[in-house]
C-alpha cells in the first residue's frame, strides 16, 4: 500500500518535472512620443530575483522563463512606472512604450488651442504669466496695448476694446479657454468678458492665417491660455491683492492647482473687483467705477494617448458710465463738446448708478481627445455660452429702475480637429464646425430694441498643411469654408422703412402691418472662402524672415444689419443697412527678426486691403423725448490700411536692459478718397528696466509712452440748431486731441517665506508727472480728459 502511494505522488509530479522552462522574452523599450529608443530602462520579474536593463538601443532580453503568464514592471526616468501581464509561450518578443517626458502630459488641447504656435508662418506677440500679473487689476485691453500693433478703442477707462493694426470688434477673433468668445463683440462700447487672471499667457496673431479658428479675423485673433498642469502629485497656488489710488478700489484674486501622478488634476479661481469713481487729474469722473466678480473651475483626467477636461467660467461686471456723456438738448450738447471740463461733476462715490452696464457671461466647456497609431491626434469639444447683456439709461418714473436694452446670446458649438503627420517632413490640420446662437432682445424694457431677435447658424471646415522644405525653409498653406445662414423677426419704423426704399428693395421681408411700424423677416445665406499661405526661412540660428498672405471673410454682424434705434451705453442712434455683403481682406504682411541676448529686434510690415468695408460715422443730431443724439450710421466702402510695428531691446550689461515699440497704422477710404475713422494716432515706447536676481529679484522699470497727435482723419462735423438763440453751432467731433507723453513706474522685490513659498511686493505708478491728455480712441473724450496719477501697490502669495 505504502509503495502504491509513493507511485501515484511520482505520477502527479511528473508534468511539473517536464515543465519547459528555458525560453526566453526579449524585445525594446521605446518612447511613447516618438520611438526612439530608452537607455537604461529597468524590468522587473514580480516576485523573483530577475531584474534586467535596457542597453543603449534599448533592447532587453531575460532568459529561463517558463510557459505561463509574468507580471512585469517597467521604469526608467521621467517616465510614468508601468505594469504588464505578459503571457510566455516559448520564446516571445514584446515591444513596451513610455510615457517619457512627462511635461509634455500636461495638456488637453485641440491643437493650435492653447500653448502650440497658432501660425507657422506669422510672428506672434506673446504676454507672459508675469506680465500679465502686472495688469491683473485692469481689463484685458490694457494688457493687449503693451504690444507693439495693439491698442484700444475705450469707453472711459474701464471698457477697453482690443484693436490689432486698426481693426476691432467682430474683425478681432478672441479665443478664451480654447472657447472663441461670443459676448456681443459688435458694440463698440462692449469689452471682451474675461478675467484676466485665468491666463498663463495670452498670444495675439495679427492677422487671418490661423484659419483653424474662423476664416473672419479680418484684424487677427488673441488667444489666452491657462496653465499647464504637471502630472505629479502636488498641490499650489497663487493669491494676488492690489490697490489702487485712483478709484480707490482694489482687486482681489487666487487660484488653487491640485494634481496626482495617476492623470487627475483640478483648478478653482476667482477673482474680485471694486472701484469707486475715477478721477482725471483736475477732477472726479462721475459714475464711472466698476464692480466685477469672477469664478472659474477645471476638471480633467490627462494620459499621453487621450484625455478629457471640463472647464467652467462665470463673469459678472457693473460698470458705470460717465454721466457727463448723457446730455439734454441741442445746447448741451454744444457745451458739453466745447467744454474742456464735464458738465456734471459730483464728488467721489462707489456707488453705480444711471447709465451704466450690467453683463453677465456664462462659459461651460467639456473637451476631449485621443491618439491613434498611423493615423494621429483627434480632438473632440463642445461648449456653451450665455451671455446677457443690460444697459440703463437715464429714466424717470415707473421705468427707472428698467434697463433700456436686455439681450440675451445664448451660443452652442461643436468642433472637431485632426492633427496628423502625412510624412517627416509633411503634417496637416484639418477641422469642423458647427454654431447654433439664439439671440434674444427683450421687449420688456419698454424701448424700440436695437438689435432684433434672431437665429443664426454656423458651419464650417478647414485644412492646413506645413511642408519642410529644408532644415531653415517651411511652407504653410491652408484653405476654409464657412457657411452662416440667419432667420431674423425685426420690427421696422414705417418712415425709416421707406427712407431707405426697402419697400422696393425688399417686399418680400414684410411679414405684417401695423399702424406705424413692419414686422419683418429677413434671412440671409453667406458663403465665405477663405485661405492662407506662407513660408518661413532662416538664415541662422538669429536671423529669420516671415511672409504670410491671408485672404479673410467676414459676415456682417447684427448691429451692422439691423441696428435702427438708440444705443444707450454708447448714447447716441446707431443705423443698419439691410443690403450689406461680407467684407473679403487681403492682408500681406512681413516680420524680419533678430533673435540675441544683448541684441533682438522685429520689423513687421503689413498692408490689408478690404472690399465692402462696413464703416461707422457720425451723419447728424437727432432729436428725440430723451433729448439730442449723435446719429451713427453704417455703410460699405473699400478700405486699404497699411503699416508698420517695430520691437527692439538691447542690453546694456547683465542687469539692465533697453526696449522700444514704435507703431503706425493707415487708414483711407478708397472710393470717398479719405482718411479712415477711428485709426490709433503713430505711438512709441520706451523702456529701461533693471533686474538683480541676486537681490530678491529686484526689479525696478521706468517707461515712456508718446502719442502722436493723428493728422489724418475724416470731416464728420455737423451743425444743431439752438432755439434759444435762433441760430446753428458746429459740433466738431472730428478735430483729435493735441499728443500727449506719459510717463509709468514700476518696482518689485519677492521675499522667500517658506522653501516652497515666497511673496513678492510690488509698488507701480501710471501716469507719473499727473499729465492732462485725451485719446482720440476714447469715444469719451468729448466729455472729459483721461485718467490722472495712478499709485498701485501689489502683494502676490505664492503657495
Amino acid at each position: 500500500m505504502r509503495i502504491y502511494a509513493l507511485m501515484v505522488l511520482l505520477l502527479c509530479s511528473l508534468p511539473s518535472f517536464s515543465q519547459i522552462c528555458n525560453n526566453t522574452l526579449s524585445g525594446k523599450v521605446i518612447d511613447l512620443h516618438d520611438g526612439t529608443a530608452l537607455v537604461g530602462a529597468m524590468i522587473i520579474i514580480a516576485g523573483s530575483e530577475q531584474t534586467v536593463v535596457t542597453d543603449i538601443n534599448g533592447n532587453f532580453s531575460i532568459q529561463n522563463l517558463c510557459d505561463q503568464t509574468y507580471a512585469i514592471q517597467i521604469s526608467h526616468p521621467y517616465c510614468l512606472t508601468s505594469g504588464h501581464k505578459i503571457k510566455v509561450d516559448g520564446n516571445t518578443i514584446k515591444t513596451f512604450q513610455l510615457e517619457h517626458h512627462l511635461e509634455a502630459l500636461n495638456e488637453i488641447v485641440l491643437k493650435g488651442h492653447a500653448q502650440n504656435k497658432k501660425s507657422n508662418t506669422l510672428a506672434q506677440n506673446t504676454l507672459s504669466g508675469e506680465k500679465i500679473e502686472q495688469f491683473s487689476s485692469g481689463p484685458l485691453g490694457d494688457a493687449l496695448n503693451s504690444l507693439s500693433g495693439v491698442s484700444s478703442l475705450n469707453t472711459g477707462s474701464t471698457v477697453v476694446k482690443p484693436i490689432i493694426n486698426g481693426l476691432h470688434s467682430s474683425r478681432v477673433i478672441l479665443i478664451n479657454n480654447g472657447v472663441r468668445m461670443e459676448d456681443q463683440e459688435w458694440g463698440v462700447e462692449h469689452a471682451p468678458n474675461i478675467d484676466i487672471n485665468t491666463a498663463e499667457n495670452i498670444t495675439v496673431l495679427k492677422g487671418a492665417s490661423a484659419i483653424q479658428y474662423g476664416g473672419d479675423a479680418i484684424a487677427g485673433v488673441i488667444v489666452t491660455a491657462p496653465e499647464k498642469i504637471f502630472i505629479k502629485d502636488s498641490l499650489y497656488g497663487k493669491t494676488l491683492l492690489s490697490a489702487s489710488s485712483n478709484g480707490r478700489g482694489s482687486t482681489l484674486t487666487s487660484k488653487l492647482t491640485k494634481s496626482d501622478d495617476n492623470g487627475w488634476f483640478g483648478t478653482l479661481q476667482g477673482t474680485i473687483k471694486r472701484y469707486g469713481d475715477f478721477e482725471a487729474p483736475e477732477y472726479v469722473l462721475s459714475n464711472t467705477g466698476t464692480f466685477e466678480r469672477n469664478a472659474s473651475v477645471r476638471v480633467g483626467f490627462n494620459k499621453f494617448n487621450y484625455g478629457i477636461e471640463g472647464y467652467y467660467s462665470f463673469y459678472k461686471n457693473e460698470i458705470g458710465i460717465l454721466t457727463a456723456s448723457h446730455i439734454g438738448g441741442a445746447e448741451d450738447q454744444v457745451r458739453a463738446i466745447n467744454s474742456t471740463i464735464p458738465l456734471v461733476l459730483n464728488d467721489f462715490t462707489y456707488a453705480i448708478t444711471y447709465p451704466k452696464q450690467d453683463i453677465t457671461h456664462h462659459l461651460a466647456r467639456i473637451k476631449a481627445f485621443k491618439k491613434f497609431n498611423g493615423f494621429g491626434k483627434v480632438n473632440l469639444q463642445y461648449d456653451f455660452q450665455q451671455n446677457q447683456r443690460l444697459e440703463y439709461d437715464i429714466r424717470v418714473g415707473d421705468d427707472s429702475d428698467t434697463p433700456s436694452l436686455d439681450l440675451v446670446l445664448k451660443t452652442h458649438t461643436l468642433l472637431v480637429d485632426i492633427d496628423s503627420n502625412l510624412s517627416e517632413n509633411i503634417s496637416l490640420k484639418s477641422g469642423f464646425m458647427a454654431r447654433y446662437q439664439d439671440n434674444f432682445a427683450d421687449p420688456s424694457t419698454g424701448v424700440r430694441r436695437l438689435i432684433p431677435d434672431y437665429e443664426k447658424y454656423d458651419l464650417g471646415v478647414y485644412g492646413i498643411s506645413t511642408v519642410q522644405l529644408q532644415d531653415n525653409w517651411l511652407l504653410e498653406a491652408g484653405a476654409r469654408f464657412d457657411f452662416t445662414y440667419m432667420d431674423v423677426f425685426k420690427f421696422y419704423r414705417t418712415s425709416f422703412w421707406e427712407s431707405r426704399n426697402y419697400a422696393a428693395l425688399f417686399p418680400e421681408i414684410v411679414v405684417e402691418e401695423y399702424d406705424n411700424q413692419l414686422l419683418t423677416n429677413p434671412q440671409y445665406n453667406f458663403f465665405n472662402a477663405s485661405g492662407t499661405v506662407g513660408s518661413t526661412y532662416s538664415f541662422n540660428d538669429k536671423f529669420k524672415l516671415f511672409f504670410n498672405y491671408s485672404l479673410a471673410s467676414r459676415v456682417p454682424n447684427p448691429s451692422e444689419l439691423f441696428s435702427e434705434g438708440l444705443h444707450h451705453s454708447a448714447s447716441r442712434i446707431e443705423l443698419g443697412d439691410l443690403s450689406f455683403k461680407s467684407e473679403i481682406a487681403n492682408k500681406v504682411a512681413l516680420t524680419f527678426q533678430k533673435e540675441g541676448t544683448v541684441f533682438g529686434f522685429s520689423i513687421q510690415p503689413f498692408i490689408n486691403n478690404i472690399h465692402d468695408f462696413i464703416v461707422i460715422e457720425p451723419t447728424k443730431v437727432e432729436q428725440t423725448i430723451r433729448g439730442n443724439f449723435q446719429v451713427w450710421e453704417y455703410r460699405q466702402t473699400n478700405a486699404q490700411l497699411l503699416g508698420i510695428d517695430i520691437d527692439a531691446t538691447y542690453a546694456l550689461n547683465s542687469h539692465v536692459n533697453f526696449n522700444h515699440q514704435f507703431s503706425l497704422v493707415k487708414g483711407y477710404d478708397r472710393q470717398g478718397d479719405d482718411a479712415l475713422i477711428s485709426m490709433p494716432p503713430v505711438n512709441t515706447t520706451n523702456e529701461i528696466t533693471y533686474e538683480n536676481p541676486k537681490a530678491n529679484n529686484l526689479k525696478l522699470a521706468l517707461q515712456s509712452t508718446y502719442a502722436f497727435r493723428q493728422n489724418e482723419y475724416p470731416n464728420t462735423n455737423f451743425e444743431v440748431y439752438i432755439a434759444q438763440s435762433e441760430s446753428f453751432e458746429l459740433v466738431d467731433v472730428s478735430t483729435p486731441p493735441e499728443a500727449y507723453h506719459l510717463l509709468n513706474f514700476r518696482s518689485s522685490i519677492a521675499v522667500p517665506i517658506t522653501e516652497k513659498s515666497n511673496l513678492s511686493v510690488g509698488f507701480n505708478v501710471t501716469n507719473l508727472l499727473n499729465t492732462r491728455y485725451r485719446n482720440y480712441l476714447n469715444s469719451l473724450r468729448y466729455y472729459a480728459d483721461d485718467l490722472g496719477r495712478n499709485f498701485l501697490f501689489n502683494l502676490k502669495f505664492n503657495y
